[in-house]
């Protein structure tokens, strides 16, 4: 990684605390695909999840009209920007009115339609898509489950939300054995998605019903990473050879898997504002200690 490059983590570190920046040479099989001359450079994004606009309860946020606001302008702010920014999911507050839903999903592309980086991408949460089966995500944003390549890392999108039941389904599975057949064995892929594919906690819906039929999938392939949202903390977890990281949400923290009998917003607290967000503000008199923790945070995921 150049100088420039960590300067310019450091900078955004410093603006926003945001679990999900991540650089490319921090990947699994980056550097031997980089050895090998493949074509692969460099390069960072960052991923935000569960933004859920639309939520509103002064008690759990009483920010919650500024987070997403606050996010895009600590992005817009860096010196060098990252390559492109991945919403994962949730991006608004379920309701159960198709009009206010559409109205909800209108505003929040709105907001992100003023960040200044040109590749912005998006996937729907069970917010957002489980009532209609993504109708109206698709309406807005495209398709719920794509590949895209960038600098030799190739990115899978899939979409474990749209189906009520938590699950991919037989004909996006059949689709991502069919996408995975054109890859090298040894090429960098990231798997971007919205529920964690392994049983995180069942009892609170932190699983997805046929995500071990994914990881089978995945598993001949040696440098694979899965980054994901819904549990509104950072969480790793290996399944073989195969990192899961997961982001804050930019809304509301939630509890430790299974830490209280109910699952449940952790309430706002004034003492530490953003406290378990994924935005913070950052006291200045602690910026050397916070970054440390960051940076490790970044180097995982």
């Amino acid at each position: 990684m150049t100088m420039e490059m960590k300067r310019n983590r450091r900078q955004f570190l410093k603006l926003a605390g945001l679990g999900g920046v991540v650089f490319a040479s921090s990947l699994p099989g980056w550097a031997h695909a980089a050895a090998a001359g493949t074509g692969v450079k460099d390069f960072y994004f960052v991923q935000l999840s569960d933004t859920h606009w639309g939520f509103s309860d002064p008690a759990i946020n009483p920010d919650s009209d500024g987070t997403l606001r606050k996010a895009v302008d600590a992005v817009n702010a860096l010196q060098d920007r990252p390559d492109f920014v991945v919403f994962t999911g949730d991006l608004t507050h379920t309701t159960d009115d198709p009009a206010e839903r559409r109205r909800r999903l209108s505003q929040f592309k709105e907001i992100v339609g003023g960040l200044k980086v040109k590749d912005v991408k998006f996937m729907p949460g069970e917010h957002d898509a489980s009532l209609d089966r993504g109708k109206a995500f698709s309406e807005f944003f495209g398709a719920t489950h794509y590949t895209f390549e960038h600098g030799g890392v190739q990115f899978i999108v899939v979409d474990n939300v749209s189906d009520p039941g938590a699950l991919i389904g037989d004909d996006q599975l059949q689709w991502l054995g069919a996408t995975l057949a054109k890859l090298d064995k040894h090429q960098p892929i990231v798997v971007l998605t919205h529920r964690p594919l392994f049983d995180l906690f069942l009892q609170w819906d932190w699983a997805t019903r046929d995500g071990a039929k994914a990881i089978e999938l995945l598993m001949p392939y040696r440098n694979v990473t899965v980054f994901y949202g819904h549990i509104h903390q950072e969480h790793h977890f290996m399944t073989g050879h195969i990192a899961h990281h997961s982001a804050k949400s930019l809304m509301f923290p939630l509890p430790a898997p299974g830490s209280v009998p109910k699952r449940k917003p952790i309430p706002w607290d004034a003492s530490a504002p953003y406290r378990g967000l994924g935005f913070r503000e950052v006291d200045a008199q602690l910026e050397e200690k916070r970054f440390d923790i960051a940076e490790h945070a970044v180097v995982k995921g």
